[in-house]
């Protein structure tokens, strides 16, 4: 194999970091009623460009507004969506009209985005559609696109070339990775290859000639797994489900990230009920990084350019949070496997430290038992206020409860009654 198959980026800053914010935004917030909106309605290209292609004007738009909202949620990095499956390219491409320089926008979205995410000290990363609506060499397959089952399907492709569209994914990802400065993430979406040959996997982008470019522009750059290659990724995506346990592949752990949304779209949807509370989006953070894993949360920002109330709401609530307990994500990982999780719980591990956090999603009453951490632990204190809580419970209840369990170094903690004030209390154990 050539040489850019065996490469990989760089995911040690990626493992630390532990959260970012995707972002899904292009024509299809006009509509808001979801980013598949073209291919749920069978939308024809004529009528969905004469409704939002020449209409499409983000006056409220501030890149500083969205990139404080993320920093001040404790986010570390941001994926942006550059062209999403409807074609739509935000940057100015020089290969295609569909951007936004030719909409009212009248301007390149991309690059201020981009650096206003840096001046907030954010790693930045690009998603790119390897899915194209628009485009007039991209074959319609009859499993995906707003042509799928047209009667005509077969007329429409005479003349479509899928090689003329390869290429001109590697020309846009080239600009992508040549004159935007250092991209920390390329993020691919997606492919679907079927047994009879009829959807699209690695020989139809010419993922292999891709995968190329990337790795010969910017070698550094994390790669995830949508190329429908079985080399050249470094992360693994698990999509709108929180995975039971750390990702493996062989049987071997992966470095992966949970990719999920505060409501059913991705897009801006306007009439989308389905908004998480704040305590399950905390859940769903600690849960993913003591599975060892990253947590990318997704806003889908208005046609008007602005995170909706909802958004806001929501990352506020991580931001409150984090403000108390974001030593307990950054830099910590999956606990190590001698152990036992308590019930209710979830367990973060930060090795440089041997500090062990122990997220209690259930508060419990009066005391929290530890199987195997009596002879291991050395100090025990709450993350909120830092107040000390005693190793080991004195009283006749405590003692009673222990002989009743009949596990030796089993370590009792004894809490206050009423929950703390945190949405997740979360007890730190200095380990020997």
């Amino acid at each position: 194999m050539s040489d850019h198959t065996t490469m990989r980026g760089d995911t040690s800053w990626f493992v630390r970091d532990r959260f970012g914010l995707f972002i899904h935004w292009g024509l299809y917030a006009m509509p808001a009623r979801h980013e598949w909106m073209r291919h749920n309605e069978k939308t024809p290209t004529a009528d969905y460009d004469a409704r939002y292609f020449t209409r499409f004007e983000p006056d409220l738009h501030d890149p500083a507004a969205w990139a404080q909202a993320a920093a001040d949620a404790g986010m570390k990095y941001v994926v942006i969506t550059a062209k999403h499956h409807e074609g739509f390219c935000l940057w100015d491409s020089k290969h295609t009209d569909y951007t936004a320089m030719n909409t009212p926008a009248k301007r390149d979205l991309i690059r201020p985005l981009l650096e206003a995410f840096r001046a907030k000290g954010l790693r930045v990363g690009l998603y790119y559609s390897l899915l194209d609506w628009h485009h007039p060499h991209c074959v319609i397959d009859p499993h995906i696109g707003p042509y799928r089952d047209h009667a005509d399907r077969a007329t429409m492709n005479e003349g479509r070339d899928q090689r003329i569209y390869a290429k001109y994914m590697r020309d846009q990802v080239t600009e992508l990775l040549t004159g935007y400065g250092k991209i920390d993430i390329m993020w691919f979406d997606f492919s679907y290859p079927k047994p009879d040959g009829t959807g699209k996997g690695k020989d139809d982008w010419e993922s292999d000639a891709l995968l190329k470019v990337v790795r010969s522009l910017q070698p550094h750059i994390i790669l995830d797994e949508r190329l429908d290659l079985p080399y050249g990724w470094d992360i693994k995506t698990p999509e709108q489900y929180q995975p039971r346990r750390g990702v493996t592949v062989d049987g071997k752990p992966v470095v992966w990230e949970a990719c999920q949304t505060f409501s059913g779209s991705w897009g801006y949807h306007r009439d989308e009920t389905t908004w998480k509370s704040h305590e399950q989006l905390i859940h769903m953070l600690i849960d993913t990084v003591s599975k060892g894993g990253n947590l990318l949360m997704n806003v889908g920002p208005t046609a008007r350019g602005e995170f909706d109330a909802r958004a806001l709401d929501r990352l506020a609530a991580y931001g409150r949070w984090m403000h108390h307990h974001q030593h307990t994500i950054y830099g910590c990982e999956a606990a190590p496997a001698d152990i036992p999780t308590p019930e209710g719980c979830r367990l973060t591990w930060n090795p440089a430290k041997k500090r062990l956090y122990v997220h209690c999603l259930v508060w419990p009453f009066k005391y929290l038992w530890l199987e195997g951490l009596e002879s291991r632990v050395e100090y025990a204190q709450f993350v909120h206020d830092g107040s000390e809580i005693r190793l080991q419970a004195q009283d006749w209840t405590a003692s009673h409860a222990k002989e009743q369990a009949g596990l030796k170094d089993l370590l009792m903690l004894e809490l206050p009654t009423p929950k703390p004030d945190a949405v997740v209390p979360v007890i730190e154990l200095f380990l020997k």
